[in-house]
């Protein structure tokens, strides 16, 4: 091994679902949105005169910042904004995350929050979920150097109470808790009211799941103005033009559009609702969930089977071989169409 390999900074990276070429396939692996975004989207990107390209973006992203603050009734000063939430979370954990107690968060969760910490150097304990999936507020009740979880959580989908959520946030006053809400659109209610109460809490949404963007890469993190200018000064410190200008136009246009948005949440949470019930009459079971995903284990079939039986039929779904989850599959709601060749598959793989 060359000397200069000792000073390089290891790490076990993300692994992020699997992005086939193959068009046929039925993809329900990412939590994608099968719909397309809103159509003031497909207007701008018609229009957009590309000479602007040569210019740098507004590094302030100040017309999706204000389209933002004025959709959720704050302050611009109160919202900030990244390339995709996993952006927005990096920097909230290099701006928040410098103790040298360890940060909390469960330990089936997001697996990127681990790979940020270890990347930061900052010491992380996990919290067991209970056998349900659902969060023990007695475990953040701890001396930490930060609190994060997602709400619904992921991969499990299981929502938590605003109350429960509360709880822990008035229980560690001296900690920023960080909430990851990229699927609080599908059913649940979001903690940002809370952030009027508590000037520690920092509330992070998304619009690749429920505004049907992942492939403009838009986050935003909405809390108290202090919080927000932290974030700022560091991110002014780090790269100044993050986000380019015609994702920030067509974000705010989408924004805007409050109608369409609706209505392809509410098709998603239908679907969603029609997928549970038919997944319980193939024999499998699942927590509840809120969010555009189903995570699912059958009661005789192993879920690494039916993920490599299904993968023969061009259907994809996500499968991890961890502990605690490893005969379970996320499965992605999509168009009612997909949902039903999805069954099908399942149909003739449990036979």
């Amino acid at each position: 091994m060359n000397k200069w390999e000792n000073n390089v900074r290891r790490v076990v990276p993300y692994t992020p679902g699997e992005q086939p070429e193959d068009k046929n396939i039925i993809k329900l692996n990412t939590n994608e949105n099968p719909y397309p975004p809103a159509p003031a989207v497909r207007d701008i990107l018609d229009n957009f005169d590309v000479s602007d390209m040569r210019l740098y973006p507004n590094p302030d992203s100040e017309i999706l910042v204000n389209a933002l603050a004025e959709r959720y009734n704050l302050k611009p000063e109160q919202v900030f904004v990244g390339v995709g939430s996993d952006d927005v979370i990096s920097m909230a954990f290099m701006t928040f995350f410098n103790s040298d107690k360890p940060i909390l968060f469960p330990d089936v969760t997001y697996s990127f929050y681990d790979v940020w910490a270890d990347v930061y150097r900052i010491p992380y304990k996990t919290c067991p979920l209970r056998e349900d999936f659902t969060i023990n507020p007695e475990d953040y009740k701890v001396e930490n150097g930060g609190i994060i979880f997602p709400n619904p959580n992921a991969p499990t989908g299981v929502l938590e109470s605003l109350d429960m959520i509360e709880d822990i946030i008035k229980s560690n006053p001296d900690s920023v808790v960080m909430i990851d809400e990229a699927y609080i659109d599908f059913g649940g209610k979001s903690c940002l009211p809370l952030i009027e109460k508590y000037d520690n809490l920092l509330v992070i949404q998304t619009f690749s799941k429920s505004r049907s963007m992942a492939g403009m890469r838009i986050g935003f993190a909405m809390g108290s103005e202090k919080l927000i200018k932290y974030m700022n000064d560091v991110k002014f410190s780090v790269n100044s033009y993050t986000m380019n200008s015609i994702t920030q136009i067509c974000g705010a246009e989408a924004v805007r559009d409050e109608k369409y948005f609706r209505e392809t949440t509410d098709k998603i949470i239908v679907t969603r609702e029609y997928s549970k019930k038919k997944l319980k009459e193939l024999g499998f079971e699942f927590p509840d969930s809120m969010s555009n995903f189903i995570f699912a284990g059958h009661k005789e079939n192993n879920a690494g089977y039916i993920f490599e039986e299904l993968r023969k039929r061009k259907i994809f779904v996500r499968y991890w071989n961890k502990p605690r989850i490893n005969n379970y599959m996320r499965i992605t709601i999509g168009t009612v169409e997909e949902m039903d060749s999805l069954f099908k598959a399942l149909e003739e793989i449990l036979k």
